[in-house]
């Protein structure tokens, strides 16, 4: 992954134009939401989204990504084991009972907002439908400790004590990060961490915060598509993002309707 190597506090003008490019990628996440089924390919999901990204006058900022190789698609679509960097394919179908984890990134006038989320194709098991409720809770928990004063290891803290209090891991190997201008900027907001450490969060501060639990294991592997990370023991994931900006007031979601 391409990093800058410092904080980059945005100004309300800048937060303003990552708040319109939150919508246009929440728009496309909502029509790839909406498409989930048995049977659809990964490869329909990933067109319906560069459509609507690109009918708003806008760029997806996952395609041509540098990685082994230029990330080739507008999402990523992970499934089941797949914890992140799942790469769509006309060969890949959606079954009943996956679990499906869809991310995208939106390029609108020079600003990146990026977002998540995971569901379940048709019926689902208690296990996954636990998993999914979690996570997206553990994303909520630190988004609420994204505030003025608080520090960054207040919001890994917040993400792994609720995904770790239910049964699940947090993975150590991919974290949240600032998001801006780039698509990774400092600083990196792992899923782990210690109360009052890390970072002192700031207003103008913009990230990307993103818990990735595996049921089974923390650690992960990387399939030979060099892209796609599953969790090592095989076991089911998911995944929850949201853009959030920091103001005086308190955190701001850029990246929902």
């Amino acid at each position: 992954m391409v990093w800058t190597r410092r904080v980059i506090l945005k100004s309300p003008q800048e937060i303003a134009i990552m708040r319109e490019a939150g919508r246009i990628n929440a728009l496309a996440l909502d029509a790839v939401r909406k498409a989930i089924r048995p049977g659809v390919t990964t490869a329909e999901l990933d067109a319906i989204a560069e459509e609507v990204i690109r009918s708003h006058g806008a760029k997806p900022a996952f395609k041509g990504y540098p990685g082994p190789y230029p990330y080739p698609a507008t999402i990523t679509v992970s499934i089941n084991d797949e914890l992140v960097h799942g790469i769509p394919s006309p060969k890949r179908v959606l079954k009943e009972g996956d679990i499906v984890s869809v991310d995208c990134g939106t390029v609108y006038q020079g600003f990146i907002a990026d977002s998540a989320f995971s569901m379940g194709v048709g019926e689902i098991s208690p296990l996954a439908q636990k998993l999914l409720r979690v996570t997206e809770e553990a994303l909520y928990k630190g988004i609420e400790k994204l505030r003025p004063g608080n520090r960054i290891g207040d919001v890994s803290w917040a993400i792994q004590q609720h995904v770790e209090s239910n049964g699940f891991y947090v993975t150590r190997e991919y974290t949240g990060h600032g998001v801006g201008r780039s698509m990774h900027e400092f600083p990196m907001v792992p899923n782990y961490g210690r109360p009052g450490q890390g970072l002192e969060i700031q207003p103008g501060l913009t990230v990307a915060l993103e818990p990735m639990v595996l049921v089974g294991t923390p650690r992960t592997k990387v399939k030979p598509d060099g892209w796609t990370v599953v969790s090592a023991d095989g076991s089911l994931t998911a995944h929850f993002e949201h853009t959030v900006a920091v103001t005086p007031a308190g955190p701001v979601i850029l990246t929902q309707l």
